[in-house]
């Protein structure tokens, strides 16, 4: 019986934890189940060397942006460079950007102007915005929300692990939330309840590796094969069998991520 197909919605292979390794990283993925991945750029100057991953293995895509913990250090990027970049083929999303008051509440404001021009650039394109929100709920669903009545976009809240009340924003305007490592923590019931609570047809799995590895590797170095492990959880929170869940999230992925989809049905 073969293995369900799921796909890493959002990792970073290009960290230096994985030097040396990637053919061995996809590898172990595609033994998993995990057959197509999306490596996120978090400062662009990194750009080339995210771009040369996806170009030299099948299964990588990816998306660039600024991280917002990463803003107030990084040059401002503009929504021209950021249409530029997304020409690539297998360029397939923008971000991740967002706000993060948890550690870098100073540089809200760098912050927002940041996230505006990524917002404007996924409008333009018509490619998922890939967000990053912890700790300033109230902001970002106010900031999402305004843009999109002015003109519409996706998105996708990664890593999801904020407030109900940001998730019901966001799947009110037709957005996704992905589930991550940290939805298979013992103690994240509440989490686990949100979750229970979305659509089914709007939910993605991640890894965000090399960070917040499931269970039975929590601690450890976290990698796109475990993307199996969250899924696996993913599907007891929806009352669903492992190949069923893995299915949905799968068409969910190339609904939302189009481009990949199309780009893996080329011959």
């Amino acid at each position: 019986m073969s293995i369900p197909h799921i796909t890493d919605s959002h990792c970073h292979i290009d960290f230096p934890d994985f030097d040396g390794e990637h053919a061995d990283l996809v590898a172990r993925a595609a033994d998993a189940g995990v057959t197509r991945m999306v490596t996120i750029c978090t400062r662009l100057k990194n750009e080339p060397t995210v771009r040369a991953l996806a170009e030299t293995y099948a299964p990588v895509f990816y998306a660039a942006g600024t991280h917002p913990m990463s803003a107030a250090e990084e040059p401002m990027t503009s929504v021209d460079a950021l249409v530029a970049m997304s020409q690539h083929p297998k360029f397939v999303g923008i971000g991740e950007t967002g706000l993060d008051y948890h550690y870098t509440s100073d540089s809200a404001d760098i912050q927002k102007q940041s996230l505006s021009i990524h917002i404007a650039a996924a409008q333009e394109t018509g490619l998922p915005l890939i967000i990053h929100a912890r700790a300033a709920d109230d902001d970002m669903a106010q900031i999402l929300t305004d843009a999109y009545k002015i003109k519409p976009y996706t998105c996708v809240m990664h890593c999801f692990s904020s407030s109900a009340a940001l998730a019901n924003a966001a799947l009110d305007l037709g957005f996704y939330l992905s589930m991550s490592g940290i939805t298979a923590f013992p103690k994240s019931q509440e989490l686990r309840n949100i979750f229970k609570t979305a659509p089914v047809d709007r939910i993605l799995v991640e890894t965000d590796s090399p960070y917040l590895a499931p269970p039975p590797h929590r601690g450890k170095r976290n990698e796109p094969a475990f993307t199996a492990h969250t899924a696996r959880v993913g599907a007891e929170v929806f009352g669903l069998e492992y190949p069923d869940f893995a299915a949905q999230t799968q068409a969910n992925f190339d609904r939302l991520f189009w481009k990949a989809a199309a780009f893996s049905a080329v011959p």
